[in-house]
């Protein structure tokens, strides 16, 4: 086929910068035949800084039906991704989207089945994944190289924000603007990782969420969470955004020795026997299994995340490459993030796969007392 027409809905930060790297031929195989944007003034803007050749929509509806784009990128708020995600699989479209899913299991899942539906190529800008420090970790839980994994731990504090930032818009901070706070606008990638890495999901979490802890806000701003899998293994994942210096630490043990990423290197510590071998045979009662430590030498990543991710996606369509991050797969890091949020506000355990519509009735009572209110303000 020949180029992979794109039409991108939300001129945000997001959204403007995938237009602007399509718009200059950066992905192979793809150009931007249009922009949908709900702000006059973000639409004038298009227009002056775009080729005439890229049409500019005030309407989803017009652009998803207009016939001149075969694939949307969408940088909406949070809320609206898999409505619109829906209404594009029906026009038969192609669909990428923004971090994360969407804000609860239940309309993702209604997302997942629309996909499922069309039969188009779905995706997510899970551009953390194409990082050679989580694809080498990756390779190495799933090869089997770090063997039976016995424990996670991600510290990653490292998400600062001022109050000068939820002060920023009035759907910042809110239940209603956005659905959460660190879990669902700083940590997703993380959470995504979390899993992707590991090849596991938990079978329940117990977690602490701090609301407004630091910050005048309503939503999460620091979390401590535990996870407990089926193979007997634990994890925990501390986060915040009121910490600094931060923190980005990421461990992994297996039976076969520990991966740690930190400052942007993976560090060893291989054993030379599996410890369960080590402890059935060794009779000394205070000697440890042998232990070699090295850093992983790491491939260089040429090109920014998020235009590997867009390059992938885009040859997903013309020559069915797989993709690096299914859209589907969505759903995985955003039911942690739901099952942290429930355990909190139920104060126990959140089994896996989590109580879709326990959960949404409790963001909804959340949402019904919130400062913000989408129909007076708008959204992002």
């Amino acid at each position: 086929m020949g180029n992979v027409k794109f039409g991108v809905i939300g001129l945000g930060n997001m959204g403007t910068m995938t237009a602007n790297y399509l718009s200059k031929g950066e992905i192979e195989g793809a150009e931007l035949a249009a922009v949908c944007e709900m702000f006059p003034e973000r639409l004038k803007w298009a227009a002056g800084h775009f080729p005439s050749s890229v049409s500019g929509f005030d309407s989803i509806e017009a652009m998803l039906t207009s016939g001149i784009i075969d694939a949307v990128y969408i940088a909406t708020p949070h809320f609206d991704h898999p409505a619109i995600a829906i209404r594009a699989f029906e026009c038969g479209l192609h669909v990428l989207t923004e971090k994360p899913a969407g804000v609860y299991t239940k309309q993702v899942r209604l997302m997942n089945e629309a996909a499922a539906r069309a039969g188009t190529v779905f995706g997510i800008m899970y551009n953390a994944r194409t990082q050679p420090l989580y694809r080498k970790l990756r390779e190495l839980v799933v090869s089997g190289e770090l063997g039976a994994i016995r424990r996670t731990n991600w510290i990653v504090t490292n998400w600062y924000r001022p109050q000068s930032y939820y002060d920023s818009g009035t759907w910042r901070g809110t239940w209603a603007g956005e659905g959460g706070g660190v879990l669902i606008n700083q940590a997703p990638h993380q959470l995504d990782l979390w899993q992707w890495t590991i090849d596991m999901m938990p079978k329940r979490i117990w977690a602490s969420c701090y609301f407004g802890k630091n910050r005048d806000i309503e939503v999460e701003d620091e979390v401590i969470a535990f996870a407990e899998y089926e193979n007997g293994a634990t994890g925990q994942l501390i986060t915040s955004t009121g910490e600094s210096p931060g923190t980005n630490r990421y461990e992994v043990v297996g039976d076969r020795g520990k991966l740690v990423i930190e400052d942007g290197k993976m560090t060893f510590w291989r054993l030379r026997v599996p410890e369960t071998e080590f402890n059935r045979t060794s009779t000394d009662l205070f000697r440890q299994p042998e232990c070699w430590k090295f850093d992983v030498p790491l491939p260089k990543q040429e090109k920014d995340g998020h235009l590997l991710t867009t390059q992938n996606f885009a040859d997903a369509i013309r020559t069915g490459t797989p993709l690096i991050a299914p859209g589907e797969e969505g759903i995985k890091g955003l039911m942690l993030s739901n099952a942290m949020h429930l355990s909190a506000w139920t104060d126990g355990w959140a089994d896996l796969p989590v109580d879709e519509d326990l959960y949404l009735s409790h963001l909804e009572e959340r949402m019904r007392t919130s400062r913000f209110k989408r129909a007076k303000d708008g959204a992002e």
